[in-house]
């Protein structure tokens, strides 16, 4: 008998540390088929570490990586699985599914082409998110979808955030590249690699495919569709573009929290993001 119990209180001892052990999975070598894209695009994907014994469904964190990187952008140099297997064990994020994208294969970036003939938007939307929110058990309805990325990422972050709104509840652009920050720059860009498109082509491509012109038009009714959290270091050459950003919500009284942190255009500054991302987020998905 004193066997037993010794043995059952050496259980109790250890189960915290047993649960602390837990950790998540990261498959980052996954793909589909696009019919859009006309070839199989890869992901990665981020499973909690209850994932495979508690049989629920689960919020989603859509991450996307920066120009450069692929689907393992996060998975490698993010450390995606460590600070979230850390964030959810001390508390400050609930357990989430997070799936990774690779927008750097065929062309680079998360947007529709001008010419129409790459559209790898239309690809997240009608493929990509329909396909994993399928396959794995996720909750599908905005209150429990999130979406936040890096530089280029973060300019795809915002973009999808403002076109559907209806489809997230939070949005993250971290050191977010915005698009042409002006009508001349765009003219000037993509006349001189496009010569055969028109001023009319143009000004509808800088309108509704670049940050500034749709935070400008955004209707009133959609100011507090969505949650935004957005971040970027003070030594980022993309400051400028951000800050323009902030002070345009500001005026337009679009609600955002604006993070500024010493730091540049990097992963040390990316990693010491994430958690706050996933704070964020996290307190969405909530609803305090």
């Amino acid at each position: 008998m004193k066997r037993i119990i010794c043995l059952g209180f050496a259980f109790l001892l250890l189960s915290p540390f047993m649960l602390l052990a837990q950790t998540g999975k990261v498959y980052d070598n996954l793909s589909l088929p696009s019919k859009i894209l006309k070839g199989d695009r890869k992901y990665a994907i981020y499973l909690p570490p209850d994932y495979e014994t508690s049989g629920r469904n689960y919020p989603v964190l859509y991450l996307l990586h920066g120009a450069g990187d692929d689907q393992t952008g996060w998975v490698q140099f993010g450390e995606v699985l460590t600070l979230t297997d850390k964030a959810i064990a001390n508390g400050t994020s609930t357990a989430m599914i997070i799936v990774m994208p690779d927008a750097n294969t065929g062309r680079r970036g998360y947007f529709n082409d001008i010419k129409g003939d790459w559209n790898y938007e239309d690809f997240f939307f009608k493929e990509l998110m329909p396909h994993v929110e399928k396959k794995y058990r996720i909750k599908t309805e905005k209150r429990s979808r999130a979406i936040a990325g890096l530089s280029m990422g973060g300019g795809g972050t915002f973009v999808y955030a403002l076109h559907h709104p209806e489809l997230f509840s939070s949005a993250c652009p971290l050191s977010a590249y915005l698009g042409f920050l002006n009508l001349a720059d765009a003219q000037s860009a993509l006349k001189k690699a496009n010569p055969a498109l028109t001023d009319a082509d143009i000004t509808t491509y800088y309108n509704t495919q670049n940050v500034l012109p749709l935070l400008t038009n955004l209707p009133d009714a959609q100011k507090k569709a969505v949650n935004w959290y957005i971040d970027c270091g003070d030594d980022d050459f993309l400051y400028e573009g951000n800050a323009l950003a902030h002070i345009l919500m500001r005026k337009k009284e679009i609600p955002h929290e604006f993070r500024v942190r010493n730091g540049g255009h990097n992963w040390t500054y990316w990693r010491e993001s994430l958690p706050s991302v996933l704070s964020f987020v996290s307190d969405t998905f909530h609803q305090h």
